[in-house]
């Protein structure tokens, strides 16, 4: 088939205005795009950009490459015999990690899918975002829109969406499965909070669009005066991501202080609280604020404290779909890193943060939102074992929880229902499964991607398809450089999926022990 294209673009041509109008008239077509998708028919295609917003979650090269990779879970959209799919990356992707993803293909013959897969690598290391590398390359544009077989059927996945991920579906000429960077506001921490309460929905309190030192004091003594008693605040930034912008807030000392003594004693709980990301210091996260503006929002406590998420979609013609709940593996200085999740999240309380979920989401719908997003949570039981729900922050794009949860939906054909609390096949089996970014250690860098793949094949520790139990990994591109690699743990019940998911993690540090071991020079 012939490819079809748009006429090439100028885009520093055209006011924003002007690439908004654009932009709309583009996504009027996705709807349409998005149907005929599920009849999978020739030449359709998809264009895969994974572009995040470099800094704190990856800072460096490398990093920037894994979490590039981290989407390959999407090559398992090659399991449609007719998609076409074009990957774009910073930098090449080895073959033997290509191979490795295709081969977890259920119903397809690899080599088939694979003639199906276009790979694009910008040849660019920076520690830029991808679509920025890509917005000044007109040529490697050009590469990706001569891999469209048809630009009616084609529509294009990136990471998150921001300006330049609009520009980059305007110089393509396909539409954007994802929000409106318009709507971004929508899922800053201050806008959530909003959100929250026009909703209706339970979530800590707090104060929003703080811009500089004295609008967060103003905001603590407005809290104490409000609820005397509070221990411990987070200060966020708007756009932190896994809690790198967020920082604990000790009330010690302030209790029963008035006036200005109050107000001294609580810039002095600012001088000592505690950021997440540690090599942010207090002074540079209060300087922070000036350009990116944040909240500050009581720490909730209790007896038993856990971190639910759940995530959701709007579809292009406006269908709300209840994805997942996972409950969130949490660590750093104050326990407010993501780190991983299990899924299904328990059932005691994955339908109270359902509910309000929905209801959250319906009001996105009405504001625009396509795409993905996922709703945080903090469940607190009481002394009677009764759950209450507290919303306290919206993802409005994919997160850590989504390449996990895909990843099982993709190799067993299964889907989560919400009223059984369970993750079901076809079949009526259920799943369950235990993920991480972050099986990490010094001593895993003496591993290389082919003895990671080695380790895979000598211990079991693929993914069995017969029995859908096993593990898949992601990131694998950062092993050697940075001793950190990714999986996902799927078993038949929670206790399979956690033994699965603890093996992986004792033979790859054992497999890297020996490895340190036998290239240590003699003496």
């Amino acid at each position: 088939m012939t490819a079809v294209h748009a006429a090439p673009v100028t885009l520093s041509s055209l006011t924003d205005d002007e690439r908004n109008h654009r932009f709309d008239r583009l996504q009027s077509r996705l709807p349409a795009i998005w149907a005929s998708m599920q009849h999978d028919l020739e030449g359709e295609s998809v264009v895969v950009v994974p572009s995040l917003a470099v800094g704190s979650t990856a800072a460096s090269a490398a990093m920037v490459q894994a979490y590039e990779e981290r989407f390959l879970f999407l090559l398992l959209l090659l399991r449609q015999p007719m998609l076409r799919m074009t990957y774009v990356t910073s930098q090449p992707i080895d073959p033997r990690i290509i191979e490795y993803y295709l081969a977890l293909l259920p119903g397809v013959i690899p080599s088939h899918a694979h003639a199906r897969l276009t790979l694009i690598s910008v040849g660019d290391g920076t520690l830029r975002t991808l679509s920025e590398k890509l917005l000044e390359r007109p040529r490697a544009l050009a590469r990706i829109a001569d891999s469209i077989p048809d630009r009616e059927r084609c529509h294009l996945i990136p990471y998150s969406t921001t300006d330049r991920e609009r520009d980059l579906a305007l110089a393509l000429g396909i539409p954007m499965y994802g929000t409106d960077p318009r709507l971004a506001p929508l899922g800053t921490k201050s806008g959530c909070r909003r959100l929250f309460r026009d909703v209706g929905v339970q979530h800590p309190l707090g104060v929003e669009d703080l811009r500089t030192r004295e609008d967060v004091v103003r905001a603590i003594e407005a809290i104490l005066d409000e609820h005397p008693r509070a221990q411990q605040l987070i200060l966020k930034l708007d756009e932190g991501v896994s809690g790198s912008g967020n920082a604990l807030v000790d009330l010690a000392g302030v209790h029963g202080l008035e006036g200005a003594t109050r107000s001294r004693v609580i810039v002095d709980c600012l001088d000592r609280m505690q950021p997440e990301l540690e090599t942010l210091t207090s002074g540079a996260l209060l300087d922070a604020l000036i350009t990116r503006g944040g909240i500050i929002e009581e720490r909730i406590v209790g007896r038993e404290i856990l971190s639910p998420s759940v995530q959701l979609r709007v579809l292009p013609d406006r269908t709300i779909e209840l994805l997942s709940t996972h409950d969130q593996l949490l660590g750093g200085p104050s326990g407010q890193s993501y780190l991983g999740c299990v899924f299904p999240a328990d059932p005691a309380y994955s339908r109270l943060i359902s509910a309000p979920a929905l209801a959250i989401a319906h009001r996105l719908a009405d504001e625009g939102v396509v795409g993905r997003f996922a709703l945080d949570f903090v469940v607190v039981r009481d002394d009677a074992g009764v759950w209450e729900p507290w919303a306290i922050e919206l993802n409005l794009r994919k997160g850590g929880t989504t390449h996990p949860f895909l990843t099982l939906q993709f190799l067993t054909g299964g889907r989560y229902d919400d009223a059984e609390g369970a993750f079901l096949t076809p079949e009526g089996a259920r799943k369950h499964l235990v993920a991480t970014d972050h099986l990490e250690g010094e001593a895993l860098r003496a591993l290389s991607v082919g003895d990671l793949f080695d380790a895979v094949a000598r211990h079991n520790l693929h993914f069995d398809r017969s029995h859908q139990e096993g593990i898949v990994f992601h990131m694998i591109s950062s092993i050697t450089e940075h001793g950190r690699i990714g999986m996902t743990a799927v078993g038949d019940t929670a206790e399979r999926a956690a033994d699965l998911y603890e093996r992986a993690g004792r033979v790859l540090l054992a497999e890297a022990v020996s490895a340190r071991a036998e290239r240590a020079l003699p003496e």
